[in-house]
This record gives C-alpha cells, sequence and structure tokens, in this order.
C-alpha cells in the first residue's frame, strides 16, 4: 500500500512539473510570436542610516496631578542635561498626558471614585544625525532609574536622507540587469534583444542587510542602522 501510494506521488510530481514547463514554455512563445520579451531585473545597495530618532516617556505616579507635574518637571532638567551632554541638540517635549488611579474597595474589591495617585506620562523626542549616539542612547537612558527617573523608551528609529535619489539609481540597475537576464535568454535562438517597449517599477524593499523578507507592498525598515535597498523593474523589450 506504501509503495502504490509513493509511486502515485511520484506521478503526481511529474506531471505538475510537466504542466508547469508547459505553461512557462507557452507563455514564452506566446511573448516570442508578439516578437518582444518581458524580463524581471533586480538591483540593491547596502546604506547606512544618517538620521536617527528616539522617543521615551518619562513616567511619574504621586498623590495628586500637581505633585505628578511637578516632580516630572524636575526630572526633565536632569533627562535634559544627560541628553546634552551626549551632544543631543534636537529636544522636543510632546503634549503630555495622564490619568488617576482610583482606590480600591477592601470589602468588595472593586474600583471606588476616590483617587489614590496620578499617573503623568511626559513624552520626548530626540533626533540627531548621529545614528550611533541614538543607539547609545537608547541603550543606556534607563540607567536614570538609578536616580530615582522612570524612563520608558520606544524604539529608535533610523532613516537615509538620500532615499529619492538612491531608488532612482537602483531603478536604472534593475533596468540594465533586466536587459542582461533578456540576453543570456535570447542567446540560445540567435536573437537580440531590441528597444524597451516598456518598464514598470516594482515596490522597494528597504530590510535590514540581512532580511530576506519581501511584501506585495514594499517594506520600510526603520529599527536598524545598516539597511538593504532592493529595487525591482520588469521590462520589455523588442526583440530583434
Amino acid at each position: 500500500m506504501l509503495e502504490k501510494l509513493e509511486k502515485f506521488q511520484i506521478l503526481t510530481l511529474g506531471a505538475l512539473i510537466g504542466l508547469a514547463l508547459i505553461v512557462s514554455t507557452k507563455i514564452a512563445s506566446s511573448a516570442m510570436a508578439r516578437n518582444e520579451i518581458s524580463v524581471t531585473g533586480s538591483a540593491f545597495e547596502i546604506v547606512k542610516s544618517d538620521k536617527g530618532s528616539l522617543e521615551f516617556d518619562i513616567h511619574v505616579k504621586k498623590p495628586t496631578k500637581q505633585e505628578a507635574y511637578a516632580t516630572a518637571q524636575n526630572q526633565y532638567k536632569e533627562v535634559e542635561k544627560y541628553l546634552k551632554d551626549k551632544g543631543i541638540k534636537n529636544i522636543e517635549l510632546k503634549t503630555s498626558n495622564g490619568y488617576d488611579v482610583y482606590k480600591n474597595d477592601p470589602k468588595t474589591g472593586y474600583s471606588t471614585n476616590i483617587p489614590e495617585a496620578y499617573n503623568y506620562y511626559q513624552p520626548v523626542l530626540i533626533s540627531s544625525d548621529n545614528v550611533e549616539v541614538i543607539r547609545e542612547i537608547s541603550n543606556d537612558i534607563t540607567g536614570l532609574i538609578n536616580q530615582g527617573i522612570n524612563i520608558e523608551v520606544r524604539t529608535p528609529s533610523y532613516d537615509y536622507s538620500k532615499m529619492a535619489d538612491l531608488k532612482v539609481s537602483l531603478l536604472e540597475k534593475a533596468s540594465q540587469d533586466a536587459k542582461n537576464r533578456a540576453k543570456s535568454m535570447l542567446k540560445p535562438t540567435g536573437s537580440n534583444v531590441g528597444k524597451v517597449k516598456s518598464v514598470r517599477m516594482g515596490v522597494y524593499q528597504i530590510t535590514p542587510v540581512d532580511s530576506t523578507n519581501v511584501s506585495d507592498m514594499g517594506i520600510n525598515d526603520t529599527s536598524t542602522i545598516d539597511k538593504k535597498i532592493t529595487a525591482v523593474a520588469n521590462v520589455t523589450f523588442k526583440i530583434k
């Protein structure tokens, strides 16, 4: 029984491969009949981000809103000094937020309408052209907890400012790659690549250097300093 099943699987796999070859050959033949060939080319470049930003919260919990606000203001002065000592000049205080914490009824365990404390959050956004400093601060700033300052850090963001120019350059290289592929495909037939009939640009994939992820919608990674920028171009050539 097992032997018959294996034979059936082999025959099925062979049939699927044969069908795929027939379909691909038919597509290629159809394109050749129209004296054109469509090829997808790609190109990539590895770049280092030149802009970095980091957002974090100064979190204070005190009996009243006024106490929480005053404490946060004093703690911000210490945080600001720390950042300036690191060479950070772009420091932005974003809109603060907070909420009341209510006491629980010891008998029922349910929350009452009696305030017990106030949680206050002061978001701070910093940015710099020195991405290494941003990375250092993202790993180091929580050390201020030892000074009684509760810092909640978000993931840093890294960007490459010359992306627009790079995308144009990569598209040209991807189109050239498509032409080289078309030449290789046509070589056995004795035909040559002619003029470009149409070019369709694919989405760009901006990923970590060692990533193999792709997406139909494109990827825009901001979590890493070193990035791999990949461009894809689908080019249709005349055949001569």
